[in-house]
């Protein structure tokens, strides 16, 4: 299943970085989408089916952590998997992040990070997984 995640960060340059890197992380991916701000992201919430959402925190117009609270006040978006990625260096601004079961990744970041951070985040969702469409035993076979 290739997943179809959203990009929201005030640099362009920044997006390009972190679509480039998410491409050299071997995740299956499908359609990639941008915003420069949170207001722009949660237009393209509504108007695209998106697995993920990587959010910058510090952006004007709309920061990431209003962004992130009206995704999860949405019932259509409240379950959307988040990782922030961001040089936010505050940990009891992490931490209050991490206790809403958003991920986090310290810019700059390496492919494998990315990867095991998103992995953890969706769960089962590996590039390299051999097992897709598959159905898991629910027990010894006897």
């Amino acid at each position: 299943m290739a997943l179809n995640v959203l990009v929201v960060d005030d640099s362009s340059v920044m997006r390009g970085i972190i679509i480039k890197t998410l491409r050299l992380s071997g995740l299956p991916l499908g359609e990639i989408f941008q915003a420069e701000n949170g207001k722009e992201g949660l237009e393209v919430l509504e108007e695209n089916w998106v697995d993920l959402a990587l959010i910058d925190i510090n952006m004007p117009v709309m920061n990431g952590e209003e962004m992130i609270e009206k995704v999860r006040e949405n019932p259509e978006t409240q379950d959307l998997s988040v990782v922030v990625v961001s040089t936010e260096s505050s940990e009891t601004r992490i931490e209050m992040l991490l206790e809403k079961d958003i991920g986090f990744v310290h810019k700059p970041f390496t492919p494998e990070i990315l990867k095991e951070t998103i992995t953890s985040m969706i769960g089962g969702l590996d590039g390299d997984q051999t097992t897709e469409g598959t159905v898991p035993s629910s027990g010894p076979d006897f």
